[in-house]
């Protein structure tokens, strides 16, 4: 009984050896890379398309903004003139019309951010994609577990037996 209980100690010591050794060879054989992904999309000749049909959109937006500020203001400036000799119903209303009139530019504001954000992001997330994509296939080319984004700043230790992908996706995507 006893030679039993020694020889089953040994075999589980024995698998537990051979067990850590093929961990050991293979945690030396992970390789993992790196990529700043802001600097990626900051060179992205798709990037700087988006940004114009972007400025394009929110200069309408502006536009339209400035044109409505300016008729509040020609609005106030006519009550103020005339407030002294207009009747009370009279300035009830345009008052009113004053108010509603700050009412529809606030609304016309925050509908024109929410509006440009929606823009922005159906106009990167191509971008994000491709780039995405990209950072795959490079990173199965070169056989790398994880690509870490270095422009996140949540990688606190960046080995210099890590990749820098960015070189390699740049070229893969046939920016300079």
């Amino acid at each position: 009984m006893k030679y039993i209980n020694k020889m089953r100690k040994l075999i589980v010591i024995i698998v537990l050896f051979v067990a850590v050794a093929a961990v050991k060879v293979n945690a030396q054989n992970l390789k993992f890379g790196h990529i700043d992904m802001q600097q990626l999309i900051q060179v992205m000749p798709e990037r700087t398309a988006a940004l114009a049909n972007l400025e394009k959109e929110a200069g309408e937006l502006e536009e339209m903004l400035g044109t409505m500020q300016e008729e509040l203001q020609t609005m106030f400036e006519d009550y103020s003139t005339k407030r002294e000799t207009m009747s009370d119903l009279v300035r009830q209303a345009k008052e009113e019309d004053i108010q509603m009139k700050q009412q529809r530019i606030e609304t016309f504001r925050m509908q024109a951010d929410q509006q440009l954000q929606k823009k922005q992001q159906q106009l990167m997330e191509p971008i994000f994609t491709k780039a995405d994509s990209a950072i795959a296939e490079v990173a199965k080319e070169n056989n790398l577990v994880y690509v870490f984004d270095v422009s996140s700043r949540v990688v606190l230790y960046q080995s210099n037996q890590s990749i820098d992908v960015l070189p390699l996706v740049k070229k893969k995507m046939g920016i300079e």
